[in-house]
């Protein structure tokens, strides 16, 4: 079977053992992914309890998944204390979709390299990384200040962006869709930095698509 291009995103929950609400947990990060498998296609599986493993068959919205994964968590936060959140690494490559239900069993380079980041974020305070063919020092550094940006969201601001990212909507309609002042959308967007988040998705995506296209 050839390959093709794929992307694959390995998260874990950050400070699991902290969290109290084990049930809610559980039942928000479902949800995250099953938004994934909906709105992506996404190939989804859980393992260790708040570990997953995503696989996309486009790799320019491995990115955006990653973001509306993290902002689902966070909206979810019981308190300003107590956030939910996740380290995601994502990894772009040649390779193959999992059989269903059967991550285990994808050992292939682009899963490696996925998880191998994972592990190295696990050593540190940054919740992103972003692993491709070749090193790109100008995405990475691009992805670490969208992965400091959205460590700074509270849960208004994380839910803004969780239904922009499905369906970019003006700031009108977000603020029906939400029960809210317009004013007060306009107000939780720029708290969430959207304009430069959406930017930053839009590059990423182009730059990860470009990449995969380029002869190898």
């Amino acid at each position: 079977m050839n390959e093709i291009p794929l992307s694959v995103l390995t998260g874990d929950i950050v400070g699991s053992r902290r969290i109290d609400d084990h049930t809610r947990l559980d039942q928000a990060l479902e949800s995250a992914l099953g938004l994934l498998e909906l709105q992506y296609g996404a190939y989804v599986d859980r393992y260790r309890g708040d570990g997953f493993q995503v696989a996309l068959r486009s790799p320019a919205q491995a990115m955006t998944a990653a973001v509306l994964t993290r902002a689902a968590l966070i909206r979810h936060s019981p308190s300003r204390r107590e956030t939910w959140d996740a380290r995601i690494a994502v990894a772009i490559g040649p390779g193959h979709l999992p059989e269903t239900g059967r991550f285990a069993s994808a050992n292939g380079e682009v899963y490696v390299r996925s998880g191998q980041a994972l592990d190295a974020l696990s050593e540190g305070d940054t919740r992103f990384a972003l692993s491709l063919p070749a090193p790109d020092d100008t995405l990475a550094l691009l992805t670490r200040f969208a992965d400091a940006t959205i460590q700074g969201w509270t849960h208004n601001a994380a839910e803004v962006t969780y239904w922009q990212l499905q369906h970019a909507e003006t700031q009108k309609a977000l603020a029906e869709r939400l029960g809210r002042a317009q004013s007060t959308i306009h107000q939780r967007l720029h708290a969430a930095r959207w304009p430069l988040i959406e930017e930053y998705l839009a590059h990423v995506g182009q730059r990860i698509a470009a990449i995969m296209e380029a002869p190898r």
